[in-house]
């Protein structure tokens, strides 16, 4: 690892995640009245002050090292705490666990955290420092998917007081207290886990949050409440889960009233039916924007994609707007820049330098590459098979680009598996790559460094080993590891947004990368349950709702 601390992201996250987060994924209007698939179990009848969610999404494994998915972070952040999160309807960081907002030692390496005390787990062990060391220490041990998060930073974690816990970090980051609100970043019970590399417990979760694990199977779930909660308790009586085998059947179940709420994933279709029915229907849509970005990779080692005027046509070709109203009926927005809108350092710079299908652009572009309609430009676009969404975006694209440029450019449109298109974006194979990225963390930090940073490479060899490379893009820029590094070691909001509109003005100028629309999020909830909300950060907080 080199002293920068940039660490090569695997990109298999993406390839585990990509069908989670997106509520979007288009198919016949007519699914939503079939009643085909088959579900173990049938929806638990909403009686006692429980709630009743109905959800698609599958639960791979509650171990707080190894999870590594949306929806189970959200199950894990209910039924567990952190030692810092964020006040609910902001992003605005409070301590939870912890009593205060770090002391940081002048040279940004040592995070001292006064912890609070009288908090019991699930299985009455006293939480302490020694138990925040035992976890955090497990979470980079024990080697899961999201163990680098921490192992790339943290040096050491010592409990310096009964009470007291002190983190040295390898390298200063500024961001370090966001990285702390991960979900994996939670207290367990030492008596229930061990440390060691590749041992984890999928099937359990003994924390301290304000619910209880009472059983997971494949078809549902069931969340009690901790009557020794030391914090806010629930507004409810525990929260049962099912589990539906598709969006029709979820999207039916709900229709019919046999749940409280609905929660990824449905078709923009279904969404759409929801939306236009719910006066009449005597339910509520709950509508928020996501951090999740969707983007091309371009890669820059082979052809055509090396030529910076070939990355610059093919972001003036791309028109977000017909994306935005062919495939997701406006359940979407355009992204113009890496760092999603939701933070105040994001800059719409693709939208100022190359605008939405703006095809003279394109073709002025292609022209200073060397193609005409006598030596036009073939490109390919690969996206993951299972993935329907993108299989439309990119097909789209290849209507769009091919209609308005006939003869100059022609797009074939290419699917291969997750793991054959995980390997292959690793070891440089295609031209271009439809992806998206979850943030990790609140910070814009998580949405450069995994971009645009290399731990080895040169301008003539490209990035041969880090963060850009495992995107596909194999894209080096001294100046870009150089801002990033300076972003994460100095501590001042104004400055760190400065150095973040470098960033993105080196992104448009060199064009590894095509932001393209940005997802939202969707929740339905009939109008008896209360206080549903899908939270800045993209949380989704059970124990606020009621009925």
């Amino acid at each position: 690892m080199s002293w920068l601390g940039f660490s090569r992201r695997s990109f298999l996250k993406f390839f585990a995640l990509f069908g989670l987060c997106v509520a979007l994924i288009v198919g016949c209007a007519g699914q939503q009245n079939s009643t085909s698939g088959t579900d173990a179990g049938s929806p638990t009848d909403a009686t006692g002050g429980r709630i009743t969610m109905g959800t698609t999404q599958k639960v791979e494994t509650l171990d707080p090292a190894d999870a590594y998915t949306i929806f189970t972070g959200i199950l894990l952040y209910n039924m567990g705490d952190r030692l810092y999160t964020y006040r609910p309807g902001t992003t605005e960081l409070e301590p939870q666990l912890a009593t205060e907002m770090p002391t940081v030692s002048d040279d940004g390496l040592t995070y001292t955290i006064p912890l609070r005390e009288g908090v019991k787990l699930h299985d009455g062990t006293d939480f302490n420092a020694e138990v925040m060391k035992f976890s955090i220490d497990r979470f980079i041990q024990n080697g899961g998917g999201p163990a680098f998060l921490l192992g790339d930073v943290v040096d050491n974690v010592a409990a310096s007081g009964p009470n007291e816990l002190t983190i040295t970090l390898k390298y200063p980051f500024a961001a370090f207290t966001s990285l702390l609100t991960f979900w994996g970043v939670t207290p367990i019970s030492p008596a229930s886990y061990e440390i060691g590399e590749g041992s984890f417990k999928p099937d359990t979760f003994v924390g301290t949050g304000p619910y209880k694990l009472a059983s997971l199977n494949p078809d549902s779930i069931k969340l009690d409440v901790n009557p020794d909660y030391w914090g806010e308790k629930p507004a409810n009586d525990g929260v049962d889960i099912q589990i539906y085998a598709s969006g029709a059947n979820l999207y039916n179940t709900f229709h019919t009233g046999s749940l409280d709420v609905a929660y990824q994933t449905l078709e923009p279709d279904q969404i759409a039916s929801l939306e236009r029915e719910a006066d009449q229907g005597g339910w509520t849509t709950i509508e928020a924007g996501t951090n999740v970005v969707n983007y091309m990779t371009l890669n820059q080692k082979i052809e055509p994609t090396s030529d910076l005027n070939v990355r610059k046509a093919i972001a003036a070709m791309i028109d977000r707007n017909l994306i935005n109203e062919r495939v997701f009926q406006g359940q979407a927005s355009p992204l113009y820049s890496i760092i999603p809108t939701g933070f105040d350092s994001h800059k719409p710079v693709f939208q100022d330098a190359y605008g939405d299908g703006d095809f003279e652009k394109a073709r002025e572009f292609l022209t200073a590459a060397g193609y005409s309609e006598s030596n036009p430009l073939n490109f390919e676009v690969w996206y993951p098979s299972a993935s329907t969404v993108r299989g439309i975006v990119a097909n789209t694209l290849k209507e769009s680009i091919e209609t308005a440029l006939p003869g100059l450019v022609t797009v074939t449109v290419n699917s291969a598996e997750r793991a054959t298109l995980s390997q292959g974006v690793d070891n440089g194979v295609y031209q271009t790559v439809l992806l998206n990225w979850y943030p990790d963390f609140f910070d814009p930090d998580n949405f450069v460094q995994p971009f645009l940073t290399c731990d080895q490479g040169s301008p003539e060899t490209l990035c041969e080993s880090g963060a850009s490379q495992g995107n596909g893009s194999f894209y080096y820029s001294q100046k870009a590891n150089d801002l990033v590094r300076a972003q994460r070691a100095d501590r001042d909001d104004s400055d760190r947004k400065e150095i973040f509109s470098e960033l993105q003005d080196l992104l448009v100028a060199d064009v590894p990368y095509i932001p393209l629309w940005q997802n939202k999020d969707y929740v339905f909830a009939q109008d008896n349950v209360k206080d549903v909300a899908i939270e800045p950060t993209q949380q989704f907080l059970l124990w606020k709702i009621s009925k």
